[in-house]
């Protein structure tokens, strides 16, 4: 992020002008040859994940992960949660190798203080704590506080696997940027069932499979809501955008403005507090939050962070053996089209079909039928996409011990959950 510019904050733009900039900068034309994954991790105590970290004592390992010469960019989340983004890649498997090694050496310097990176989408057992103190935390947070309860939950205890693709071709046809968009928000939901990794919040199971989604979903009326799909993506997305309430504006110094019920387009018209510039719509754009979001490239959102070492593998790898190979790319937008059906009138993620993946998983049969096809159809792209023989099997793996059983990484935590937990005479309950 951009600090504010001193004084002017930069030059102002006019409606017209960030409507140009929002065709522009989102949907950037070309044959797809770019892959890359953005990756959040909670930090544990490694021998009891329940116990909370001190601050220092998280802030002293964030200090030393810092000091690493990684290839990715690495950033903290508002709670402590570590992000590694890679760079785009040529291939998947340069994307795999490069953030591989990131996450060795990141291993390796957390392992002397006791701490681990883990793989969930919502930490089970943590309150939301923020450690991060930043003027756009304390005012995403006050934000945030007025649209609903889990605002915090969100920012401080929530991780997800953001894998980011090229936008596509300006023709149509399988890697056109309009077939693109809409694949990638009808497999989204199967990728919400097949990865959800968040059953328990507040040592409480919730009754999803994915509470990170379902919070994401909720955290206000425009946020996190797909724009329409039944148009043009660039003017959707730009209509969308514009029309959005501003979260914030920034200040120079104290703490920054907050209008309520502001959209970014009455800033434009209006020119109060103060004209709009860029880089206030380059903010505004970060602070919202649909499953699928356009940033030049594509960005899918939906995926909770997955457990094991190399559990991230596996949803880089499918969504981009699905989405870069033409044949698999053919063959699951008509897998995934009649799921439409079941999705209905509203957009995602609050419709029927995208609620039941965060709800229900592979239990769906609707979505254990499509995930069942979507993973047969990545493992048989895998190879031609250059994924080596540890990649296939990592895949081939998940596939057996969750897609072809109908369940996905939170009926594991359930059921681990389930064994911890006493029975009336004292000992853990047995599944």
């Amino acid at each position: 992020m951009r600090p504010p510019d001193s004084g002017d904050y930069g030059r102002p733009i006019t409606e017209a002008e960030a409507e140009d900039l929002l065709h522009g900068i989102c949907f950037k034309n070309g044959p797809p040859v770019s892959v890359g994954v953005e990756l959040e991790w909670l930090i544990q105590e490694h021998r009891n994940p329940r116990r909370t970290i001190a601050a220092d004592r998280l802030t002293a390992a964030h200090d030393q992960v810092r000091s690493l010469p990684l290839t990715s960019a690495l950033t903290f989340e508002p709670g402590g949660q570590l992000e590694l983004s890679s760079r785009p890649a040529a291939s998947l498997m340069e994307c795999i190798d490069s953030v591989a090694a990131d996450l060795d050496a990141v291993r390796t310097a957390l392992q002397p203080g006791g701490l681990s990176l883990t793989g969930l989408g919502i930490d089970p057992w943590q309150p939301p704590r923020r450690i991060l103190r930043e003027p756009r935390y304390d005012a995403m947070e006050a934000y945030l506080d007025r649209t609903g309860p889990y605002g915090r939950v969100m920012m401080c205890n929530s991780a997800s696997i953001q894998v980011c693709l090229d936008a596509g071709e300006k023709e149509p046809g399988p890697l056109g940027h309009g077939r693109r968009w809409q694949l990638a928000h009808l497999l989204g939901a199967v990728l919400t069932a097949a990865f959800a990794n968040s059953p328990v919040l507040g040592g409480q199971r919730t009754g999803w499979r994915s509470t990170r989604q379902a919070i994401w979903a909720g955290l206000d009326a425009v946020r996190p809501i797909a724009p329409p799909l039944d148009q043009e993506p660039r003017s959707a997305w730009t209509a969308h955008a514009l029309d959005a309430p501003v979260m914030f504006i920034r200040t120079p110094t104290g703490p920054w403005e907050q209008p309520e019920g502001l959209t970014f387009r009455a800033w434009l018209r209006s020119g109060a507090p103060r004209p709009a510039t860029r880089q206030d719509l380059e903010h505004h754009l970060s602070t919202l939050f649909p499953p699928v979001r356009p940033r030049g490239h594509l960005e899918l959102r939906m995926i909770d962070a997955q457990p094991g070492d190399n559990g991230w593998m596996v949803p880089l790898a499918v969504v981009t053996a699905l989405f870069e190979d033409p044949e698999a790319a053919e063959t699951v937008y008509r897998t995934v089209k009649p799921l439409a059906e079941f999705a209905g009138e509203l957009p995602a993620p609050i419709n029927p079909l995208w609620v039941g993946a965060a709800r229900r998983g592979l239990t769906d049969p609707e979505l254990r039928s499509a995930a069942v096809s979507c993973f047969r159809l990545a493992l048989e792209a895998l190879p031609r996409i250059g994924a080596s023989t540890a990649v296939c099997e990592t895949v081939a793996a998940f596939n057996e011990h969750h897609v072809l059983r109908g369940r996905c990484p939170a009926d594991d935590l359930l059921m681990e959950t389930h064994r911890q937990e006493p029975t009336a005479d004292g000992k853990e309950a047995s599944p």
